[in-house]
């Protein structure tokens, strides 16, 4: 079957863009106002799309036109932390979730202890075994209805358990317990069941090893 984007409205598009564009891993995104007021939300629309320069990019959307708190924050400050979602975690994840009024402390609510950030002002989760501080880029407009955040990463903190080889930067990532999302609302899944390709030369693959 052939969906023409050009004939659906926002929610449609976005049910059929969430539930095969998968899994997506989550930006559990950590950021404060000019006035140090501190915001937790997670987000699904979000990758890396270099690796140096560090970028990353995180889809979030302007419902009515308005910028959730996350967005605003980020406008106000250039600054904010992307913590990684365990499975451990993922209750307190989606506490964070919930839409509560401006000016509410989600990780409050939430139970989440937080530790100062090093490159940036704001705070990151202690629990969370992986964070990326980041330093906003450029926020680009995707009318009508979303924008699209880059940033760059200053500095990424990693639980110790989770690193190999200091120097050459190899992690052993199984231990993250990291979770992705699939298709809305509330489906999700984990990354600890997984099988090795191994990369082949030309001469392999024509051999047919």
């Amino acid at each position: 079957m052939m969906f023409d984007m050009d004939d659906l409205d926002v929610g449609r598009s976005y049910k059929l863009m969430s539930s095969s564009i998968l899994p997506r891993p989550i930006a559990w995104v950590v950021s404060q106002d000019a006035d140090g007021v501190v915001n937790a939300a997670p987000y699904s629309l979000f990758n890396f799309f270099g690796g140096h320069p560090p970028v990353v990019c995180i889809g979030m959307g302007r419902p009515k036109g308005n910028d959730k708190d996350s967005l605003a924050n980020i406008r106000a400050t250039g600054e904010f932390a992307i913590n990684m979602v365990t499975q451990p975690l993922v209750q307190a994840m989606n506490t964070t979730a919930v839409p509560f009024p401006v000016g509410v402390n989600e990780l409050e609510k939430a139970g989440l202890e937080t530790v100062p950030c090093t490159k940036i002002a704001g705070h990151r989760i202690k629990s969370s075994p992986l964070t990326l501080e980041c330093k906003l880029q450029q926020i680009i407009d995707v009318p009508p209805s979303s924008v699209m955040v880059m940033a760059t990463v200053s500095a990424m903190h990693i639980d110790d358990s989770c690193v190999i080889d200091v120097d050459r930067c190899h992690l052993d990532s199984s231990k993250f317990e990291a979770i992705g999302r699939m298709a809305s609302p509330g489906w999700y899944t984990t990354t600890t069941d997984r099988f090795a390709i191994p990369q082949l030369t030309v001469e392999q693959w024509e051999s047919g090893q």
